[in-house]
Parts: structure tokens; sequence; C-alpha cells
């Protein structure tokens, strides 16, 4: 029976360990497949969201001057005549 029980701790330690080193390389494999997309997406000159919503509001706020300055400049034109 005492034998019984050490295989049974010995599998049991096995299986253990080999729960150890699979999420280990798990891990490892998720950390090298983060950094090649991250590579590749900086290769490719990609914007961050941040940057693409800053020059989004600086359109939208271009624009928004664009129109101002057309109607004080429509204004001007119909007064002059």
């Amino acid at each position: 029976m005492q034998t019984r029980n050490k295989v049974f701790e010995d599998l049991s330690q096995l299986m253990t360990n080999a729960m150890g080193v699979a999420q280990g390389a798990k891990d490892e494999a998720e950390t090298a497949m983060k950094s090649m997309i991250d590579r590749w997406l900086a290769d490719r000159d990609f914007v961050t969201r941040e940057e693409f919503d800053a020059v989004r509001a600086m359109a939208m706020k271009a624009r928004e001057e664009n129109e101002t300055l057309k109607a004080r400049l429509d204004a001007l034109e119909a007064a002059k005549k």
C-alpha cells in the first residue's frame, strides 16, 4: 500500500511540474507573440487612437473656424454691395 501511495505522489508531482512547464511555455509564447505584433504594427506606421483623436479634434476645430470666417466674409461682401 505504501508503494502505491509513493507512485501516486510521484505521478502527482510529475503532473504538477508538467503543468508548471506548460504554463511557463504559454506565458513565453504570449510574450513573444505580443512582441512580434507590436513590432509589425510599429513597422506599418499605424497611428494610435490618441493620435487619431487629436488630429480629428484639430480638423473639427479648423472646420468650425473656416465656417466662421466664411460667414464673416459673406457678411462683408454683402455689406460691400
